[in-house]
This record gives structure tokens, C-alpha cells and sequence, in this order.
């Protein structure tokens, strides 16, 4: 609790290392390690990440550098297993304090002390691009590599699944094996939400996604999409961007958000299955009202392309069917505007935490200053009550 609201942070991180993930590895996964040698990139981070103080490894699959600096003439995008992210090197840590070490790897203690220090009553934990980044490699991989990383968030989550949060990540390279596994382990209190990760070309409204949609409905757990820039699958309209790395973050976020969340709702997944919600993380909010509205013409303007819908696009969001996470940086006007469009039970809070955006130990009471220009009722929602509703607690 902070200034007594109740927080749900529905983006926090952890990573975790390969080496980390090596130690929930499958035999099956250990016996194949070393095809993952290629996309191992040795890692050095500063302090206050929630990393260790040495070098760890990530995967980088096949990351697109986006090196052009704006107002420089275009060169060719050099994409290579294991090679350099996009934003590495080039972000510093908004917050000037340093959380504990290793907390987005096996440190899951040190997590729940700095949720303590910021007032935060549960984290929603996200891992790095690797995760979605899997979803180029061969489907057997991909597979192995999820499984690792719920047996490892089990784990990390078991001091308080309460407060500590995980999500499933489905692969659409094999649907086979991600809705058996779902069936497996998708009553464990740990889980709270399902990622897809698509392999790209594959559109969320492909009806052999289905399967998965009917067993989410029946364990009432949401979609999340969270949205990464430099990994696949790419976000839309990459292969245009011209290169530069602050244009292409800025607009792959929300891009990637929108596409998703209209063949969600064309597509008519949230008419089939009632007890399933849509949340957008790391993709601003600004969009939203402005996305539906537009969708809520083009659905009927463009005849014979969308089946007919329960409800107008912007309904869903009035209804609280569809939740999306704040940045900060966007503010209390453009927050007041989403709600004054589509009413006060669409908005998450998020802060990025441990990542370099998040004002840690601060961001709540940064939030909690816009009451005045929010009202109480909807700063109340923002901060915890829309979460309650949307992740499966």
C-alpha cells in the first residue's frame, strides 16, 4: 500500500540470465545447450538494474542494431546472432537509487523489499527480449526455453504468490505443446496472465490460435502483449523505419499494440470467449481512445471484412474487457483524456521497473500526485483496482 491505495505494477521485470535458466533447464533442453551458443552475448550491466555485479548472458537472436543517427545518410543493418541491442549503451537509469542486486534474476526476496520501499503490493513479471525473440528459433527450441522459464518463475514467485506474479509464455511456433502445457500447469497460483509470442507473419486472430483461447477462458486468465523493438517477431512496419533507433522505439510500441488489439477484436476472440481480457504493456496509452474510435468507423465503413461484433470496438474498452498500462512520461492530461473518452477502467499502473525508464523508488508517488487532475475514483482504479480486475489473482 502507498498513502493507502492499493499498487499493481503490471510491468516489472526480471531477465533472467542463461545462467540462471540453465538451472531450471529440462535434460532435454541441457542436452541441446549448445546450439544456443551462437546467441549468447556476454552482458555488463551498471548498478541499479537488478543485476549481478560481473558479466551474465542473455540470447540475442537476431537483433536489429538501428544505428543511423537522424539527419545521416542510410546504411545497411548489419543483424547478427548475438549481436548488440538496440538500446545498449544508449539509455541511463531515470532513478538515481540503487535496488538490490540480482533481483531480475534469483533474488526474489530483494524484489519483495523494494516493492516494500516504493509501496507496491504486487509486481506482474515480464522477461527480457529473449523471450520473444525465441519465437525465431526452431519450435522444439522455443518450447524448451518456455518450459525452463516456468519452472523458473515457480520458483521465483513461491516467497509470496501474492505479490510476485508471473505470466505464460505461449508459442505460436508449436500450439500443440504450449496449450497442453497450459493445461498442465495453468491453475498454479504463480500465473496470471498468458504473453502468445507469435513467430512473426502469424496474425493473433488465426483460428489455430482457438485452442489456446478456450483453455484461457476456462482458467479466466487475460492476454498480455508486451511490446519489445529489436527482436522478433518485429514490430510493424520495421523493414521502413530508416534506422534509427529512438523513432523506431517510439513507434514500435504503440504500432505493435494496435495491430494486436484490432484483430482481437475483429477477429471477435473477446465475443467468443467472455471471460478473457486484452492488456498493453510498454506501449503508452495515449492510443488507445483515439485507435478505437477509429476502428469503431472502419469495422462497418469497410463492408464484409470484419464479422459482425457484439459491441463497438470502443464498448469493449468501456467495459473493461481491454486494459492498457501507463507510461508516466505521458501525464496527467493525456491520462484524463483516455478516461474521459472511454471512461475510467481501461488504465494500469506500470513503471518498467528495474529497467532504466522507471523512476524507482519514486514512480508510485509520482502517480499519486495526479489525483488532482484525475479524481480520486480514477486515480484509485488506475493504481490497483483495474489490475484486480484484469490479471487472474
Amino acid at each position: 500500500m502507498r498513502n493507502g491505495y492499493r499498487v499493481l505494477d503490471v510491468d516489472a521485470h526480471v531477465t533472467p540470465s542463461m545462467e540462471v535458466l540453465h538451472r531450471y533447464a529440462s535434460q532435454a533442453l541441457k542436452d541441446r545447450w549448445d546450439e544456443l551458443a551462437p546467441y549468447s552475448r556476454e552482458m555488463i550491466s551498471p548498478p541499479g538494474r537488478g543485476h549481478p555485479k560481473g558479466p551474465w548472458h542473455s540470447l540475442r537472436i537476431k537483433p536489429i542494431p538501428y544505428n543511423r543517427v537522424a539527419g545521416q545518410k542510410a546504411g545497411v543493418e548489419k543483424i547478427e546472432a548475438g549481436g548488440k541491442g538496440a538500446t545498449e549503451g544508449r539509455v541511463e537509469n531515470i532513478s538515481t537509487e540503487i535496488c538490490h542486486e540480482n533481483i531480475q534474476h534469483d533474488n526474489p526476496i530483494g524484489r519483495l523489499e523494494d516493492m516494500d520501499k516504493e509501496g507496491v503490493d504486487v509486481n506482474v513479471l515480464i522477461p527480457g527480449t529473449w523471450a520473444p525473440g525465441s519465437s525465431a528459433l526452431d519450435p522444439s527450441m522455443t518450447s524448451l526455453l518456455y518450459e525452463a522459464y516456468h519452472t523458473y518463475m515457480k520458483d521465483f514467485c513461491s516467497p509470496d504468490t501474492n505479490r510476485l506474479k508471473g505470466l505464460f509464455l505461449f508459442p505460436g511456433g508449436n500450439i500443440e505443446w504450449g496449450v497442453k502445457e497450459l493445461k498442465r500447469i495453468g491453475k498454479e497460483s504463480w500465473i496470471s496472465c498468458v504473453w502468445p509470442s507469435l513467430p512473426e507473419g502469424m496474425p493473433i486472430d488465426d483460428p489455430d490460435l482457438e485452442p489456446l483461447w478456450e483453455v484461457m477462458n476456462d482458467l479466466h486468465l487475460p492476454i498480455m502483449h508486451h511490446s519489445f523493438f529489436y527482436e522478433p517477431p518485429y514490430f510493424p512496419g520495421y523493414k521502413d523505419i530508416w534506422g534509427n533507433a529512438a523513432v523506431a522505439r517510439t513507434a514500435a510500441h504503440p504500432w505493435g499494440a494496435q495491430r494486436s488489439l484490432a484483430y482481437i477484436i475483429a477477429g471477435g476472440i473477446l465475443d467468443r470467449h467472455p471471460n478473457i481480457k486484452v492488456g498493453y504493456s510498454e506501449t503508452g496509452h495515449g492510443w488507445l481512445p483515439y485507435w478505437l474510435k477509429r476502428l469503431d468507423s472502419q469495422v462497418t465503413f469497410v463492408k464484409g471484412v470484419v464479422p459482425k461484433l457484439k459491441y463497438k470496438p470502443s464498448e469493449y474498452a468501456q467495459q473493461g474487457r481491454i486494459k492498457c498500462c501507463i507510461e508516466s512520461h505521458e501525464g496527467p492530461l493525456m491520462t484524463k483524456a483516455v478516461n474521459d473518452v472511454l471512461g475510467d477502467n481501461c488504465l494500469m499502473y506500470a513503471s518498467d521497473f528495474p529497467h532504466p525508464e522507471a523512476d524507482w523508488p519514486h514512480s508510485v508517488d509520482n502517480v499519486i500526485k495526479w489525483g488532482n487532475v484525475l479524481g480520486e475514483t480514477a486515480l484509485r482504479k488506475l493504481l490497483g483496482q483495474n489490475a484486480d480486475d484484469y490479471i487472474r489473482l
